[in-house]
């Protein structure tokens, strides 16, 4: 005879899974935000900004793309400037969190895309 399935038990497991990976996230847009220098900002600057950036990116695919290609590159050189520290090379790499500038994509990133 076949075991009944719990129905309630496995809800909860999903229910308390989707609390974790909305920590995790949170967590993570934290980090995004703190290797960015954007934790300077006051937080009703900080949401500004972000709303000036959704906003300009709704309907330009461009303009997204290119944002998504400054971030990928702000991810690589974050990514090299932990191992560069990790193997003792130095500090070079250590301000790539501070190297992001202006939140708009330069009219150069624009047209690339």
């Amino acid at each position: 005879m076949r075991k009944p399935r719990d129905i309630d038990a496995e809800l909860k497991a999903l229910h308390d899974r989707q609390k974790q990976l909305r920590a995790k996230r949170t967590v993570q847009l934290g980090e995004i935000v703190a290797a960015t220098g954007a934790d300077s900002l006051d937080p009703e600057t900080l949401a500004g900004a972000l709303l000036a950036a959704i906003e300009a990116l709704k309907g330009d695919a461009s303009a997204k793309e290119a944002y998504r290609r400054r971030g990928e590159a702000f991810f690589r050189r974050e990514k090299r400037a932990r191992g560069s520290r990790a193997n003792g090379t130095g500090d070079a790499a250590a301000g790539a969190a501070s190297n992001l500038g202006g939140a708009a994509p330069s009219d150069g990133e624009r047209q690339a895309g």
